[in-house]
């Protein structure tokens, strides 16, 4: 389920889901959408031609005891004998302040069909090792509690020591031309189950749907200026979340401002320079948690590098950097 419906889970309510059948997973989420590509859309893969390195790092709520940390480093590039691109994603995600653990490691291959002249479809496919972990030293249960003493005695649940190990897969399709682009991903197309007792806890397919335009403005060289509208939907289990969003690009500079239904507002301000760029931006909570959660903070460092020069006219896509 989305992290941004989970805004009142605690250390406490997670280990109560531990203990539950019937438990679902939920994914980790990223603001700077189009700064962390592969973890959007595995058709991402290789739309910069020119190998790219993205990192990222984001701290969700530390004001909540139990706040989400989540680290993802990746790799992809364009390989001409593959008429595609191949990446690798990694990504670190510690819930309940390192309660639970997951760690994925994916490799994603994307073709590359060019429709038109002016337009092309990317296709994408992604397999994903993923490992879930509990840390049960922090963990505690009802019968650890002495009516006077507190925690005091030692709990009668079975502790497993053993991580959960599971094989995901998820697809892509990326279109795109000069001015505007649009795709679709589905992510745990198998629905693995991700239980760290024994029991079922399948992780729901999640769909996202994403889109944009690129509307140049007046100026020169290198201060030519855009503006680019996005939308941006995710559906997981029950839940739906919608953003819009709007980047405005001059020069080096980005500044981005997107709305989170009922849930925040995101700020973002970037740089670009040569081959690196980096990006910060801050989600201000608007719903019922208000400032108790100190909001999400979100860093990003992309570096594209150069390479030889294409045998063929490759068609980059043109869309927010962040």
């Amino acid at each position: 389920m989305l992290r941004n419906f989970l805004s009142k889970i605690y250390i406490a309510t997670i280990a109560l889901s531990l203990l539950s059948i019937d438990a679902y997973g939920q994914d980790p989420e990223f603001t700077q959408f189009y700064a962390n590509p592969l973890y959007l859309n595995p058709a991402f893969a290789g739309t910069a031609h020119c190998p790219r390195v993205s990192l990222n790092y984001r701290n969700q709520w530390p004001g909540i005891s139990g706040s989400f940390v989540t680290y993802s480093a990746s790799y992809d590039q364009h390989v001409d004998a593959l008429n595609g691109g191949l990446g690798l994603l990694v990504m670190n995600d510690r819930a309940g302040e390192g309660t639970l653990n997951t760690t994925n490691v994916s490799g994603i291959y994307s073709y590359q069909l060019p429709v038109t002249r002016r337009f092309s479809i990317k296709a994408g496919l992604q397999a994903t090792w993923a490992q879930k972990s509990v840390d049960w030293s922090k963990l505690t249960f009802g019968d650890m509690i002495d009516a006077r003493r507190g925690f005091v005695y030692n709990t009668n649940e079975v502790k497993r020591d053993a991580p959960a190990n599971y094989v995901d897969f998820s697809a892509g399709l990326l279109g795109f031309s000069d001015l505007y682009f649009f795709g679709v991903a589905v992510n745990h197309l198998t629905e693995p189950n991700e239980s760290v007792i024994k029991g079922e806890s399948p992780l729901p397919m999640k769909i996202t749907i994403h889109g944009g335009a690129v509307i140049p403005l007046e100026g020169k060289g290198d201060a030519v200026a855009s503006l680019s509208p996005n939308v941006l939907i995710q559906m997981q289990e029950k839940f739906t979340q919608i953003n819009f969003g709007m980047y405005y690009n001059k020069g080096p500079i980005i500044g981005g401002l997107w709305y989170r239904n009922s849930d925040a507002f995101i700020t973002l301000i970037g740089f670009q320079t040569g081959i690196m760029k980096f990006g910060y931006s801050y989600d201000i909570t608007i719903s019922s948690l208000t400032n108790k959660t100190a909001g999400s903070h979100e860093f990003s460092l992309g570096l594209q590098f150069d390479c030889k020069p294409k045998k063929r006219r490759f068609r980059t896509i043109s869309c927010p950097s962040f």
